[in-house]
């Protein structure tokens, strides 16, 4: 692990780094660096007193980046006059250990002068950003006046610098989410904010660096805002919508301990925080309150919507077909991802573009529509269909020129970013089932039952020989088809566009010995159980 206190240095590095696996000659020969030389770059600000929440940040950055850069920095400009930046907890050798022992590979400790800011004078930056006040003058804003202005500024800045791929915050900090959303789609800053779960204390509170400022009573008696949280939570999952019932649930769970001073319990939108009267889609239920000297936030989400299952596994476990099977069980829409990218393929082919212009294909993007249609057939049943911009291209995606060619225009960053971004808009309301490499990692990361797909390589190479033998192809041996299978699975794991990987919450299943319907019929069983939890959806 590097340590760096200067921008200057911190930029030298992260330059060496996107490049350090070519040559010059590779370099400068390649006309499109950024494409074919550049690492992904994993971003996680902090501002020090590192705990289990931070490195859970962290670890994700690690599962999905070549190069993971964490910064410590005590942002003056986010602390009002009366709040704790003197006090604030600082243990920064613990944090260089914790930092080294999950694998950061760059440790960023600026001074407030490096970060343009007089220390004498912690106004004295010469421009500010400022999110629209819709976000910040809601919950925490109407105590914390500037707070929201001080983060968005300070993290502006360290985009700016690191310029990451990706960018980690956690889902406890909710409104600050938000701002920095706003942000970076307001600015058009090139970089994707992935919110994590909150991390929670055995008691169920919410991890902070500031929970240290609690005496061991007070400690116990904090617990008392993630119980709230949780009945309300559940009278949610039971058909509970009201704003004001939710709100009244929590109220009453706060009141048994007359040691919390409540600031608010709030239910708003969880990206403009506006205030809501009840849950339609999505709202976010959030309590601020004083305990003693310290203040604590925490929230939950709640979505009200059809869910969405995300199947992710290795080529040759089955994905396509089983996904299919599972929306036709369930009575859920299949989202054929595929089908999008040749979709895209196709319009790229009609527009006549030199196909190793990568510019030109990313401005045909925002001009491609893709939409699925249900079409009704002569038996009363129903089929889907694909369209761009209004035209039926389902049997036109499937010819040899797009078949030849999807695989080309589907490995550029931009057109995986457009269609990512379509994807998660079909996926708002829920009610879809999804396959892919990375659906429940980065697609649909919040998807309500998330699938890992596998089956042994033996197994994967058995299946592939026989669909072979059925196809009447030439015959390969097992031996080759299995090494060819292994390399497969590392390009797959190890590509710096869609890895392979489980998500956290994934359930595994194998499919070795189980027939078709046995997985299907294993899936759904799963679904049920998921159901039965959450009855709401």
């Amino acid at each position: 692990m590097r340590l760096f206190r200067s921008i200057t240095g911190l930029r030298c590095y992260l330059e060496n780094q996107r490049f350090s696996n070519y040559s010059l000659k590779d370099v400068f020969s390649n006309s499109d660096c950024s494409r074919n030389f550049s690492v992904e770059v994993g971003f996680v600000p902090t501002m020090g007193a590192l705990h289990e929440g931070h490195l859970s940040l962290i670890r994700r950055a690690r599962k999905e980046n070549k190069i993971v850069v964490v910064s410590i920095f005590i942002n003056p400009l986010q602390f009002g006059p009366n709040e704790d930046l003197d006090r604030y907890p600082q243990t920064l050798e613990k944090d260089k250990e914790l930092c080294r022992a999950v694998g950061v590979d760059a440790l960023f400790m600026p001074t407030p002068w490096q970060m343009g800011i007089d220390s004498g004078n912690q106004q004295s930056v010469t421009t500010l950003v400022n999110p629209p006040e819709l976000l910040t003058q809601v919950l925490c804003g109407r105590s914390r006046i500037g707070h929201f202005e001080g983060v968005a500024t300070i993290v502006m800045k360290l985009l700016n610098i690191v310029q990451p791929c990706r960018a980690y915050f956690g889902q406890k900090d909710a409104q600050q989410v938000a701002v920095i959303r706003r942000m970076v789609r307001d600015l058009n800053i090139p970089v994707e904010i992935v919110v994590c779960p909150v991390v929670r204390e055995s008691n169920g509170l919410a991890l902070s660096s500031r929970n240290q400022y609690l005496t061991v009573e007070e400690y116990g008696k904090a617990a008392i805002l993630y119980q709230g949280l949780k009945l309300a939570e559940e009278a949610f999952q039971h058909g509970e919508k009201s704003a004001l019932m939710l709100i009244e649930i929590v109220e009453k769970e706060l009141i048994k301990c007359s040691e919390i001073a409540v600031e608010y319990v709030e239910l708003v939108h969880p990206l403009t925080m506006e205030t809501l009267n009840e849950v339609t889609q999505e709202g976010l239920l959030a309590v601020a309150v004083r305990l003693g000297s310290t203040r604590l936030i925490d929230n939950v989400l709640l979505t009200n919507r059809q869910p969405v299952v995300a199947i992710d596994g290795p080529a040759g476990a089955g994905k396509s077909t089983v996904a299919r099977l599972v929306a036709e069980t369930l009575k859920l829409h299949y989202l054929d991802t595929g089908a999008m990218y040749r979709a895209l393929t196709w319009f790229v082919l009609r527009s006549g573009v030199d196909l190793e212009d990568s510019a030109a294909i990313s401005e045909l993007i925002s001009q491609c529509n893709i939409e699925f249609r249900s079409h009704a057939l002569a038996n009363s049943q129903s089929t889907e269909r694909i369209f761009v911009n209004g035209q039926d291209v389902t049997q036109a995606i499937r010819s040899l020129e797009v078949t030849s060619q999807v695989s080309n225009i589907a490995a550029q960053p931009a057109v995986r970013k457009e269609l990512v971004r379509q994807q998660q808009a079909y996926g708002q309301l829920g009610g879809i089932v999804a396959e892919g490499r990375d659906i429940g990692t980065h697609v649909f990361p919040d998807a309500e039952l998330k699938i890992f797909l596998t089956a042994s390589v033996e197994e994967r190479a058995r299946r592939r020989q026989k669909d072979m033998q059925h196809q009447g192809l030439s015959e390969i041996s097992l031996e080759e088809i299995e090494r060819l299978i292994h390399e497969r699975d590392l390009k797959d794991s190890t590509r710096a566009i869609a890895p392979l990987i489980k998500a956290d919450d994934a359930i595994e299943v194998c499919t070795d010995g189980l027939s078709i319907e046995d997985v299907v019929d294993k899936i759904n069983e799963l679904f049920r159980q998921r159901s039965e939890k959450c009855p709401s959806n």
